[in-house]
């Protein structure tokens, strides 16, 4: 009996997707609750996906701006505030 190696697994084209719909998702949901953890994560999964050439760009991109915009509201919202977080829920 011959043992076989299991199939590798590539990353691949749908990986590369998968990053760019959840750097778009933590990005959003970022704006509303836990931008100082989310904002970095969609940031991170935006570049990775940007730089597999993903065939959503377009979305990854969207996932990168809105990293940034988390990132650049929490700074805002801090100086103005002196806190060090903010929820859309108070």
């Amino acid at each position: 009996m011959r043992l076989t190696a299991s199939p590798r697994r590539e990353t691949g084209r749908r990986d590369t997707e998968g990053m760019a719909v959840a750097s778009f998702v933590l990005g959003l949901v970022g704006l509303l609750v836990l931008n100082f953890v989310l904002g970095p994560i969609a940031i991170v999964l935006a570049v990775v996906a940007l730089r597999r050439d993903t065939p959503r760009r377009f979305r990854a991109q969207l996932g990168l701006g809105l990293g940034i915009a988390d990132i650049v509201l929490l700074a805002v919202l801090m100086a103005a505030d002196d806190t060090t977080s903010w929820s859309v829920f108070g």
